[in-house]
């Protein structure tokens, strides 16, 4: 069972799993991706019973995973079929979704993705402006996504970073 996209109330927490990819998607990217998407999450059941889910593309970049957990809780083998979904995804298209080790940012408008060390780098030797605002890949929950997915460096994550 799909969660419609006119049904998500902007108070429900629905757990969240997020998929950033290096780069943006092309239109047939997003069309495939969105396609294979629909068919995975239709049938998505955790232990026979279905999953209370959705998902959207934001920013052209990121594939944001919703699951109704107050319905039927994700479980281990569920989490699992996703990921292998996600990879035939990522194999596909090489967008790199489950590389963590990058940094996302907007700078001037424009979404750009680094390697962690070369973020940090640059951070370090002014080669970027503390004014970007920072991607925040670890949101767990809808509400906390909504709030605090992107957000000013220094109140992002990478505020420490000197």
């Amino acid at each position: 069972m799909k969660i419609e996209e006119s049904n998500i109330v902007e108070t429900s927490d629905y757990r969240v799993i997020i998929y950033p990819a290096t780069r943006p998607f092309t239109t047939k990217e997003a069309k495939v991706i969105t396609e294979k998407l629909y068919d995975f999450l239709a049938g998505w059941a955790a232990h026979g019973k279905p999953l209370s889910s959705s998902f959207k593309i934001e920013k052209n970049q990121f594939i944001v995973i919703c699951v109704d957990e107050e319905k039927e809780m994700a479980s281990g083998c569920s989490i699992d079929a996703l990921g292998k979904v996600m990879r035939e995804i990522d194999a596909e298209y090489e967008l790199g979704l489950f590389d963590r080790m990058k940094a996302s940012y907007v700078e001037e408008g424009e979404i750009k993705t680094l390697k962690l060390i070369d973020f940090k780098t640059k951070l370090r030797n002014g080669e970027l402006s503390r004014d970007i605002q920072v991607f925040d890949f670890s949101k767990n929950t809808y509400l906390d996504f909504l709030s605090h997915f992107l957000l000013p460096l220094d109140k992002s994550w990478a505020a420490d970073i000197k």
